[in-house]
């Protein structure tokens, strides 16, 4: 049976006003993370204004149910590819396929532009999120370091569009 029954799909409107509850979306989908990442999220440095920000440089989705915005991406589009981040869905209905949905609306986006992969980062010890991408389809490119670390702190993964 389909789990995401209804959940919609749609784009940022342009009107779009609920930063903060945005904001608070992304970090309850995030907080997992803590403890678990080092170093620490980029969630944490998320503000309002700044996911505002984000928004007219990057196309941004949001699954909606029942009116309540319970999932969100951004897609920033570059020369080939679209970049995708925080991919986020409330605690209580991950894995239900939400994420899924909102990542296809990505590729499509792409398809329509005319780019041939999608690509993501996610950390190295989010063993459960490297799995999730492959089942989707995202095969390992590159392992990258954030500054000030000696060893691999990032998985970047790509998914080529056909």
């Amino acid at each position: 049976m389909d789990q995401t029954v209804g959940i919609s799909i749609v784009g940022l409107p342009p009107d779009f006003g609920q930063w903060d509850d945005l904001l608070a979306l992304i970090r309850r989908a995030f907080a997992y993370m803590d403890g678990v990442i080092d170093p620490p999220s980029s969630a944490h440095l998320l503000t309002a204004d700044g996911l505002g920000e984000k928004a007219k440089r990057e196309t941004g989705f949001l699954a909606i149910e029942n009116g309540r915005v319970v999932g969100c991406i951004f897609a920033l589009e570059r020369a080939r590819d679209f970049y995708v981040g925080k991919l986020s869905v409330e605690p209580e209905l991950q894995g239900k396929g939400i994420g899924t949905l909102l990542m296809r609306a990505v590729e499509d986006l792409a398809g329509e532009r005319g780019k041939d992969a999608i690509e993501l980062q996610t950390r190295i010890e989010l063993t459960a999120n490297h799995a999730a991408f492959a089942r989707l389809g995202f095969r390992e490119t590159e392992r990258t370091a954030h500054a000030g670390y000696d060893r691999p702190t990032s998985i970047t993964m790509r998914k080529v569009l056909s």
